[in-house]
């Protein structure tokens, strides 16, 4: 089973699930479920349960720590999915040839360790910081090696997915 944290709303869980082509094995909070899945187009689906059905539209492509609008019947939802191996990386954004890489946090969550201080160098795979979400930690790692020239937080702060949390240049 493939392990996921979402955050449907403001509402958080942690969701396991098995896609057996047609067939979607899933467990939230604790409590079983087997789906029938069928697309009827782009983004539009039929979810099939105990004899109920839901038709389903996603707008957006779903990828992890992007929200994506979910619509259920006529009830409309804010998604997020997080793949908590993702979480351990870090996005390297910046200018074309600025070799700058940020490091994000992909999901809401608290900062518990800051492992570097401002102007330390660091080696690509170096620990950074650690972030808990979901009751997990999630140690983030330097994508490169360089010097910090950028630290946004410190430990015991809350922090949103996307936030800027470190650069490196």
């Amino acid at each position: 089973m493939r392990k996921l944290h979402a955050t449907i709303s403001d509402y958080q869980t942690a969701v396991q699930f098995l896609d057996a082509g047609g067939t979607v094995n899933a467990e939230v909070d604790g409590r079983p479920y087997a789906l029938v899945v069928r697309e009827t187009s782009a983004g539009g689906f039929l979810l099939i349960y105990n004899d109920l059905v839901f038709d389903c539209r996603v707008e957006g492509r779903p990828e992890s720590g992007k929200a994506v609008d979910v619509a259920v019947g006529a009830t409309q939802y804010q998604v997020t999915v997080t793949d908590p191996k993702r979480f351990r990386g870090a996005s390297t954004a910046g200018a074309p040839g600025d070799g700058a890489a940020r490091i994000t946090a992909a999901m809401p969550g608290k900062v518990v360790r800051v492992l570097v201080n401002l102007g330390n160098k660091v080696e690509i795979g170096a620990g950074i910081v650690v972030v808990e979400a979901m009751k997990m930690q999630n140690e983030l790692k330097s994508p490169k090696a360089g010097t910090v020239v950028a630290l946004n937080v410190q430990t015991g702060v809350t922090v949103s997915g996307g936030d800027v949390l470190v650069v490196i240049e």
